[in-house]
Protein backbone atom coordinates (compact mmCIF):
# COMPACT_ATOMS: atom_id res chain seq x y z
CA UNK A 1 0.00 0.00 0.00
CA UNK A 2 1.24 3.39 -0.94
CA UNK A 3 0.06 6.81 0.36
CA UNK A 4 0.01 10.49 -1.42
CA UNK A 5 -0.35 13.87 -0.02
CA UNK A 6 -3.80 15.52 -1.41
CA UNK A 7 -1.29 18.42 -2.13
CA UNK A 8 1.06 16.45 -4.38
CA UNK A 9 -0.86 13.08 -6.30
CA UNK A 10 2.03 11.81 -7.93
CA UNK A 11 4.52 11.62 -5.19
CA UNK A 12 3.48 8.40 -2.62
CA UNK A 13 5.56 6.77 0.11
CA UNK A 14 5.49 3.98 1.87
CA UNK A 15 2.52 2.76 4.89
CA UNK A 16 5.49 2.84 7.37
CA UNK A 17 6.75 6.27 6.41
CA UNK A 18 2.71 7.36 6.77
CA UNK A 19 2.73 6.19 9.92
CA UNK A 20 5.58 7.47 11.52
CA UNK A 21 5.96 10.72 9.46
CA UNK A 22 2.63 11.25 9.64
CA UNK A 23 2.37 14.86 8.27
CA UNK A 24 3.86 15.39 4.41
CA UNK A 25 6.98 18.36 4.02
CA UNK A 26 4.30 19.83 1.08
CA UNK A 27 1.47 19.81 4.39
CA UNK A 28 -0.92 17.67 2.82
CA UNK A 29 -2.16 15.10 4.54
CA UNK A 30 -1.67 11.43 3.55
CA UNK A 31 -4.68 9.16 1.02
CA UNK A 32 -4.28 5.53 0.27
CA UNK A 33 -3.79 4.68 -3.16
CA UNK A 34 -5.31 2.69 -5.38
CA UNK A 35 -8.14 2.63 -2.47
CA UNK A 36 -8.37 -1.22 -1.61
CA UNK A 37 -11.71 -2.60 -1.95
CA UNK A 38 -13.03 -5.62 0.08
CA UNK A 39 -15.24 -6.50 -2.24
CA UNK A 40 -18.95 -7.30 -1.82
CA UNK A 41 -19.17 -10.66 -0.25
CA UNK A 42 -17.23 -9.27 2.38
CA UNK A 43 -19.74 -6.76 3.20
CA UNK A 44 -22.37 -9.10 2.74
CA UNK A 45 -21.40 -11.36 5.13
CA UNK A 46 -20.21 -9.05 8.17
CA UNK A 47 -23.30 -9.67 10.46
CA UNK A 48 -22.22 -11.69 13.61
CA UNK A 49 -18.31 -10.40 13.03
CA UNK A 50 -16.42 -8.36 15.74
CA UNK A 51 -14.62 -5.46 15.36
CA UNK A 52 -11.10 -7.32 15.42
CA UNK A 53 -12.55 -9.91 12.93
CA UNK A 54 -13.32 -7.09 10.30
CA UNK A 55 -10.70 -5.16 10.87
CA UNK A 56 -8.27 -8.12 10.56
CA UNK A 57 -9.80 -8.59 6.88
CA UNK A 58 -9.72 -4.54 5.91
CA UNK A 59 -6.32 -4.78 7.34
CA UNK A 60 -5.11 -7.37 4.76
CA UNK A 61 -6.61 -5.58 1.90
CA UNK A 62 -4.98 -2.26 3.23
CA UNK A 63 -1.32 -3.91 4.37
CA UNK A 64 -1.32 -7.58 3.40
CA UNK A 65 1.65 -7.49 1.06
CA UNK A 66 3.46 -5.43 3.90
CA UNK A 67 2.72 -7.60 7.06
CA UNK A 68 2.09 -11.17 7.32
CA UNK A 69 -1.37 -12.66 8.23
CA UNK A 70 -0.42 -13.79 11.91
CA UNK A 71 0.42 -10.34 12.67
CA UNK A 72 -2.37 -8.45 11.02
CA UNK A 73 -3.92 -10.91 13.36
CA UNK A 74 -2.33 -10.23 16.55
CA UNK A 75 -2.38 -6.59 15.82
CA UNK A 76 -6.32 -6.62 15.52
CA UNK A 77 -6.41 -8.60 18.29
CA UNK A 78 -4.36 -6.78 20.48
CA UNK A 79 -6.77 -3.37 19.89
CA UNK A 80 -9.91 -4.68 20.06
CA UNK A 81 -10.61 -6.48 23.03
CA UNK A 82 -13.96 -4.48 23.09
CA UNK A 83 -17.26 -4.36 21.21
CA UNK A 84 -18.88 -1.11 19.59
CA UNK A 85 -22.32 -2.43 20.05
CA UNK A 86 -25.38 -0.95 18.69
CA UNK A 87 -28.26 -0.16 21.13
CA UNK A 88 -31.81 0.36 19.58
CA UNK A 89 -33.64 3.21 20.64
CA UNK A 90 -36.52 2.51 18.24
CA UNK A 91 -37.10 0.22 14.63
CA UNK A 92 -35.34 3.70 12.69
CA UNK A 93 -33.14 4.34 15.38
CA UNK A 94 -29.79 3.15 16.84
CA UNK A 95 -26.78 4.54 18.75
CA UNK A 96 -23.20 3.09 18.23
CA UNK A 97 -21.54 2.63 21.17
CA UNK A 98 -17.75 3.64 20.74
CA UNK A 99 -16.90 4.16 24.81
CA UNK A 100 -16.16 0.44 25.45
CA UNK A 101 -12.53 0.75 24.83
CA UNK A 102 -10.35 1.68 27.73
CA UNK A 103 -10.50 5.45 27.97
CA UNK A 104 -14.45 5.04 27.43
CA UNK A 105 -14.00 7.37 23.85
CA UNK A 106 -14.18 6.60 20.40
CA UNK A 107 -10.62 7.40 19.91
CA UNK A 108 -9.35 4.29 21.58
CA UNK A 109 -10.18 2.92 18.28
CA UNK A 110 -8.02 4.49 16.45
CA UNK A 111 -4.62 4.95 19.02
CA UNK A 112 -4.81 1.61 20.09
CA UNK A 113 -4.57 0.10 16.28
CA UNK A 114 -1.68 2.76 15.96
CA UNK A 115 0.01 2.23 18.92
CA UNK A 116 -0.15 -2.25 17.71
CA UNK A 117 1.05 -0.58 14.38
CA UNK A 118 4.22 1.37 15.78
CA UNK A 119 5.02 -1.55 17.97
CA UNK A 120 5.08 -3.76 14.62
CA UNK A 121 7.26 -1.50 12.57
CA UNK A 122 9.67 -0.15 15.73
CA UNK A 123 12.14 -2.58 15.21
CA UNK A 124 13.04 -0.89 12.13
CA UNK A 125 13.50 2.22 13.74
CA UNK A 126 16.85 3.53 14.65
CA UNK A 127 15.73 6.15 17.54
CA UNK A 128 12.85 6.21 20.00
CA UNK A 129 9.32 7.64 18.20
CA UNK A 130 8.32 10.90 19.91
CA UNK A 131 4.15 11.16 19.57
CA UNK A 132 2.63 14.58 19.63
CA UNK A 133 -0.96 14.64 19.86
CA UNK A 134 -3.42 17.87 20.32
CA UNK A 135 -6.31 17.27 22.20
CA UNK A 136 -9.87 19.05 22.78
CA UNK A 137 -10.85 16.58 25.10
CA UNK A 138 -10.85 12.32 24.50
CA UNK A 139 -8.20 11.86 22.09
CA UNK A 140 -5.57 12.90 24.94
CA UNK A 141 -7.08 9.78 27.55
CA UNK A 142 -7.32 7.53 24.61
CA UNK A 143 -3.68 7.99 22.90
CA UNK A 144 -2.49 8.27 26.58
CA UNK A 145 -3.88 4.93 27.76
CA UNK A 146 -3.12 3.46 24.31
CA UNK A 147 0.56 4.42 24.02
CA UNK A 148 1.50 4.12 27.76
CA UNK A 149 4.59 2.57 28.53
CA UNK A 150 4.92 1.12 24.60
CA UNK A 151 8.76 0.59 24.32
CA UNK A 152 10.22 2.83 22.10
CA UNK A 153 7.96 5.44 22.29
CA UNK A 154 7.26 9.15 24.22
CA UNK A 155 4.13 10.90 24.31
CA UNK A 156 4.04 14.68 24.62
CA UNK A 157 -0.35 15.63 24.48
CA UNK A 158 -1.32 19.27 24.52
CA UNK A 159 -4.53 20.75 25.86
CA UNK A 160 -6.25 24.22 25.92
CA UNK A 161 -6.31 24.95 29.45
CA UNK A 162 -10.27 25.28 31.27
CA UNK A 163 -11.40 23.69 28.54
CA UNK A 164 -11.55 19.49 28.77
CA UNK A 165 -13.61 18.28 31.63
CA UNK A 166 -11.89 17.05 34.91
CA UNK A 167 -12.12 13.65 34.02
CA UNK A 168 -10.69 13.66 30.63
CA UNK A 169 -7.79 16.24 32.21
CA UNK A 170 -7.10 13.53 34.79
CA UNK A 171 -7.32 10.67 31.97
CA UNK A 172 -4.04 12.67 30.03
CA UNK A 173 -2.56 13.72 32.76
CA UNK A 174 -1.81 11.19 35.56
CA UNK A 175 -0.56 8.59 33.91
CA UNK A 176 3.46 9.16 34.19
CA UNK A 177 5.79 7.38 32.57
CA UNK A 178 6.24 7.79 28.81
CA UNK A 179 3.30 10.45 28.79
CA UNK A 180 3.83 13.66 29.31
CA UNK A 181 1.20 16.86 29.46
CA UNK A 182 1.27 20.50 28.23
CA UNK A 183 -1.33 22.48 29.40
CA UNK A 184 -1.60 25.49 26.64
CA UNK A 185 -2.75 28.67 27.19
CA UNK A 186 -4.82 29.09 24.53
CA UNK A 187 -7.93 27.54 22.56
CA UNK A 188 -7.76 23.53 20.90
CA UNK A 189 -6.92 25.55 17.75
CA UNK A 190 -3.66 26.75 19.33
CA UNK A 191 -2.74 23.17 20.14
CA UNK A 192 -3.06 22.09 17.06
CA UNK A 193 -1.63 25.13 15.25
CA UNK A 194 1.58 24.27 17.54
CA UNK A 195 1.73 20.33 16.59
CA UNK A 196 1.44 21.13 12.66
CA UNK A 197 4.27 23.64 13.20
CA UNK A 198 6.31 21.22 14.92
CA UNK A 199 6.20 18.63 12.18
CA UNK A 200 7.63 21.07 9.99
CA UNK A 201 10.23 22.35 11.88
CA UNK A 202 13.04 20.24 10.19
CA UNK A 203 15.71 20.43 13.51
CA UNK A 204 12.98 19.49 15.74
CA UNK A 205 12.54 16.59 14.16
CA UNK A 206 15.74 15.59 13.67
CA UNK A 207 16.43 15.31 16.74
CA UNK A 208 13.13 14.13 18.38
CA UNK A 209 11.78 11.31 15.10
CA UNK A 210 8.59 13.15 15.68
CA UNK A 211 5.26 11.62 14.92
CA UNK A 212 0.95 12.49 15.32
CA UNK A 213 -1.39 10.43 16.88
CA UNK A 214 -4.26 13.08 15.75
CA UNK A 215 -6.63 12.39 13.19
CA UNK A 216 -4.30 13.80 10.83
CA UNK A 217 -2.42 10.69 10.93
CA UNK A 218 -4.15 7.95 8.35
CA UNK A 219 -3.51 5.11 10.90
CA UNK A 220 -5.68 7.05 13.00
CA UNK A 221 -8.28 6.95 10.07
CA UNK A 222 -8.61 3.73 8.52
CA UNK A 223 -9.55 1.39 11.43
CA UNK A 224 -12.50 4.17 12.58
CA UNK A 225 -13.38 3.02 9.49
CA UNK A 226 -14.27 -0.64 11.16
CA UNK A 227 -16.72 0.33 13.06
CA UNK A 228 -18.59 1.71 10.28
CA UNK A 229 -18.50 -2.00 9.28
CA UNK A 230 -19.49 -3.40 12.22
CA UNK A 231 -22.27 -1.33 13.12
CA UNK A 232 -23.88 -1.97 9.42
CA UNK A 233 -23.56 -6.02 9.68
CA UNK A 234 -25.66 -5.05 13.17
CA UNK A 235 -28.05 -3.17 11.55
CA UNK A 236 -28.44 -4.44 7.71
CA UNK A 237 -31.26 -6.98 8.46
CA UNK A 238 -33.86 -4.26 8.93
CA UNK A 239 -33.83 -3.53 5.44
CA UNK A 240 -33.74 -0.41 4.69
CA UNK A 241 -31.06 2.10 3.81
CA UNK A 242 -28.69 3.37 6.66
CA UNK A 243 -28.20 6.66 7.41
CA UNK A 244 -24.87 7.59 9.83
CA UNK A 245 -24.67 10.96 12.11
CA UNK A 246 -21.18 11.34 13.09
CA UNK A 247 -20.56 14.41 15.67
CA UNK A 248 -17.77 15.92 14.49
CA UNK A 249 -15.10 18.54 15.52
CA UNK A 250 -11.46 17.80 13.43
CA UNK A 251 -13.69 15.47 11.11
CA UNK A 252 -11.66 12.36 11.08
CA UNK A 253 -14.03 9.96 11.96
CA UNK A 254 -16.78 11.46 9.44
CA UNK A 255 -13.92 10.94 6.81
CA UNK A 256 -13.67 7.13 8.35
CA UNK A 257 -16.85 6.47 7.22
CA UNK A 258 -16.74 8.03 3.92
CA UNK A 259 -13.19 6.39 3.51
CA UNK A 260 -15.04 2.91 4.17
CA UNK A 261 -18.09 3.91 1.91
CA UNK A 262 -15.71 4.59 -1.00
CA UNK A 263 -14.37 1.13 -0.27
CA UNK A 264 -17.53 -0.80 -1.13
CA UNK A 265 -19.82 -0.21 2.31
CA UNK A 266 -23.16 0.74 0.78
CA UNK A 267 -24.01 3.22 3.44
CA UNK A 268 -27.10 5.68 1.95
CA UNK A 269 -25.54 9.11 3.43
CA UNK A 270 -24.16 10.43 6.15
CA UNK A 271 -24.71 13.52 9.03
CA UNK A 272 -22.33 15.65 10.02
CA UNK A 273 -23.43 17.06 13.53
CA UNK A 274 -21.59 19.91 15.31
CA UNK A 275 -21.86 22.54 17.79
CA UNK A 276 -21.75 25.76 16.91
CA UNK A 277 -18.41 25.37 15.33
CA UNK A 278 -20.29 25.07 12.13
CA UNK A 279 -17.79 25.65 9.55
CA UNK A 280 -18.63 22.39 7.50
CA UNK A 281 -21.99 22.89 8.03
CA UNK A 282 -22.15 25.78 6.45
CA UNK A 283 -20.15 25.07 3.82
CA UNK A 284 -22.25 22.40 2.77
CA UNK A 285 -25.25 25.00 2.35
CA UNK A 286 -23.39 27.66 0.96
CA UNK A 287 -20.38 26.23 -0.87
CA UNK A 288 -18.41 28.80 0.77
CA UNK A 289 -15.21 27.39 3.15
CA UNK A 290 -14.73 29.72 5.83
CA UNK A 291 -12.72 28.52 9.04
CA UNK A 292 -13.29 30.45 11.76
CA UNK A 293 -12.05 30.54 15.65
CA UNK A 294 -13.09 28.32 17.78
CA UNK A 295 -16.01 28.67 20.16
CA UNK A 296 -16.08 27.17 23.43
CA UNK A 297 -19.65 24.92 23.79
CA UNK A 298 -20.35 22.39 26.40
CA UNK A 299 -19.87 19.87 23.46
CA UNK A 300 -15.95 20.55 23.96
CA UNK A 301 -14.25 17.20 22.09
CA UNK A 302 -16.00 18.98 18.90
CA UNK A 303 -14.57 22.75 19.59
CA UNK A 304 -12.83 23.27 16.37
CA UNK A 305 -12.91 26.30 14.37
CA UNK A 306 -10.66 25.29 11.38
CA UNK A 307 -11.15 21.28 10.80
CA UNK A 308 -8.17 19.73 9.41
CA UNK A 309 -9.63 17.09 7.65
CA UNK A 310 -12.14 18.72 5.56
CA UNK A 311 -9.29 18.81 2.97
CA UNK A 312 -9.89 14.41 3.37
CA UNK A 313 -13.44 14.66 2.76
CA UNK A 314 -12.87 17.18 0.09
CA UNK A 315 -10.46 15.17 -1.57
CA UNK A 316 -12.74 12.35 -1.47
CA UNK A 317 -15.77 13.97 -3.36
CA UNK A 318 -12.69 15.35 -6.17
CA UNK A 319 -13.34 18.59 -4.31
CA UNK A 320 -16.87 19.02 -5.57
CA UNK A 321 -19.37 20.24 -3.81
CA UNK A 322 -22.24 19.28 -5.03
CA UNK A 323 -20.58 15.75 -4.55
CA UNK A 324 -19.93 16.40 -0.88
CA UNK A 325 -23.45 18.12 -0.59
CA UNK A 326 -25.21 14.95 -1.98
CA UNK A 327 -23.74 12.64 0.42
CA UNK A 328 -23.58 14.58 3.57
CA UNK A 329 -26.25 16.99 5.12
CA UNK A 330 -25.25 19.30 8.04
CA UNK A 331 -26.88 20.51 10.78
CA UNK A 332 -25.83 22.48 14.44
CA UNK A 333 -26.92 22.55 17.67
CA UNK A 334 -26.12 25.76 20.52
CA UNK A 335 -25.44 24.47 23.83
CA UNK A 336 -29.28 25.14 24.84
CA UNK A 337 -30.84 22.87 21.91
CA UNK A 338 -27.67 20.32 23.27
CA UNK A 339 -29.15 19.96 26.70
CA UNK A 340 -32.69 19.77 25.46
CA UNK A 341 -31.47 16.75 22.88
CA UNK A 342 -30.08 15.57 26.41
CA UNK A 343 -33.36 16.11 28.37
CA UNK A 344 -35.44 14.41 25.87
CA UNK A 345 -33.60 11.21 25.09
CA UNK A 346 -33.46 10.53 28.67
CA UNK A 347 -37.41 11.36 28.76
CA UNK A 348 -38.32 9.32 25.59
CA UNK A 349 -35.65 6.79 25.46
CA UNK A 350 -34.77 6.44 28.72
CA UNK A 351 -31.17 6.63 27.40
CA UNK A 352 -28.10 8.94 29.06
CA UNK A 353 -25.68 10.70 27.16
CA UNK A 354 -22.98 12.72 26.74
CA UNK A 355 -23.39 16.19 24.52
CA UNK A 356 -21.51 15.03 21.77
CA UNK A 357 -24.11 12.27 21.43
CA UNK A 358 -27.30 13.93 21.34
CA UNK A 359 -25.78 16.10 19.03
CA UNK A 360 -25.33 13.08 16.90
CA UNK A 361 -28.70 12.23 17.24
CA UNK A 362 -30.39 15.41 17.25
CA UNK A 363 -28.48 15.95 13.36
CA UNK A 364 -30.28 12.30 12.69
CA UNK A 365 -33.78 13.36 13.42
CA UNK A 366 -33.30 16.77 11.51
CA UNK A 367 -32.06 15.16 8.52
CA UNK A 368 -35.43 12.59 9.41
CA UNK A 369 -37.60 15.58 9.60
CA UNK A 370 -36.39 17.24 6.51
CA UNK A 371 -36.09 14.19 4.34
CA UNK A 372 -38.92 12.18 5.22
CA UNK A 373 -37.27 9.02 3.85
CA UNK A 374 -37.53 5.59 5.53
CA UNK A 375 -34.29 4.19 6.61
CA UNK A 376 -32.30 3.20 9.45
CA UNK A 377 -30.06 5.84 11.19
CA UNK A 378 -27.50 5.03 13.31
CA UNK A 379 -25.85 7.99 15.70
CA UNK A 380 -22.27 7.35 16.99
CA UNK A 381 -21.75 7.50 20.57
CA UNK A 382 -18.25 8.90 21.20
CA UNK A 383 -18.05 9.41 24.74
CA UNK A 384 -19.09 7.90 27.62
CA UNK A 385 -21.82 10.23 29.56
CA UNK A 386 -19.63 9.62 32.75
CA UNK A 387 -17.06 11.77 31.27
CA UNK A 388 -19.95 15.06 31.70
CA UNK A 389 -20.85 14.02 35.04
CA UNK A 390 -21.81 17.52 35.92
CA UNK A 391 -23.30 18.84 33.39
CA UNK A 392 -25.31 15.12 32.68
CA UNK A 393 -27.15 15.17 36.24
CA UNK A 394 -27.59 18.58 36.26
CA UNK A 395 -29.67 17.89 32.54
CA UNK A 396 -31.62 14.52 33.14
CA UNK A 397 -31.61 15.23 37.46
CA UNK A 398 -29.93 11.62 38.06
CA UNK A 399 -26.87 10.50 39.28
CA UNK A 400 -24.53 9.42 36.61
CA UNK A 401 -22.42 5.64 37.32
CA UNK A 402 -19.12 6.47 37.08
CA UNK A 403 -17.46 3.60 35.40
CA UNK A 404 -14.89 1.70 37.98
CA UNK A 405 -12.04 2.44 35.14
CA UNK A 406 -13.10 5.97 35.56
CA UNK A 407 -13.30 6.61 38.79
CA UNK A 408 -10.09 5.48 39.90
CA UNK A 409 -8.60 8.70 37.75
CA UNK A 410 -10.89 11.30 39.48
CA UNK A 411 -8.24 11.17 43.15
CA UNK A 412 -5.18 11.60 40.95
CA UNK A 413 -2.45 14.09 41.01
CA UNK A 414 -2.50 16.20 38.00
CA UNK A 415 1.06 16.88 36.35
CA UNK A 416 0.98 18.72 33.17
CA UNK A 417 3.66 21.68 31.74
CA UNK A 418 2.05 24.67 31.88
CA UNK A 419 3.30 26.69 28.75
CA UNK A 420 1.87 29.78 26.40
CA UNK A 421 0.16 29.04 23.07
CA UNK A 422 3.14 30.40 20.71
CA UNK A 423 5.26 27.51 19.28
CA UNK A 424 8.78 28.81 20.62
CA UNK A 425 7.02 28.69 23.97
CA UNK A 426 6.58 24.81 23.62
CA UNK A 427 9.54 24.16 21.77
CA UNK A 428 11.47 25.14 24.76
CA UNK A 429 9.62 23.28 27.48
CA UNK A 430 9.41 20.03 25.20
CA UNK A 431 13.44 19.70 24.79
CA UNK A 432 13.63 20.49 28.58
CA UNK A 433 12.02 16.79 29.09
CA UNK A 434 14.37 14.63 26.61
Amino acid sequence: MRFYSTNSPTNTVSAEEALFHSLPADKGLYMPTPLPKPGSAFFESIAGQSLADIGFVISKVFFGDEISENDLYEINQRAFPFDTPVVKLSDELGVLELFHGPSLAFKDVGARYMAAMMSHFSKHQDKEVHILVATSGDTGGAVAMGFHNVPGVRVSILYPSGRVSDLQEKQLTTLGGNVQAFEVDGLFDDCQAIVKQAFLDKELNNQLALSSANSINIFRLIPQGFYYVRAYGQVRDAGKPVVFSTPSGNFGNLSAGVLVQQMGLPVHHFVASTNLNQVVPSYIKTGVYSPMASVPTISNAMDVGAPSNFVRLSHLFDDQHESFRNNISGYYFDDEQTRQGMKRLYEQYDYVACPHTAIGIMGLQQYKQETDQSFVGVALATAHPAKFKPLVEEVIGKPVDVPERLAVMADKHKQSIQIGKEYESFREALLQTV
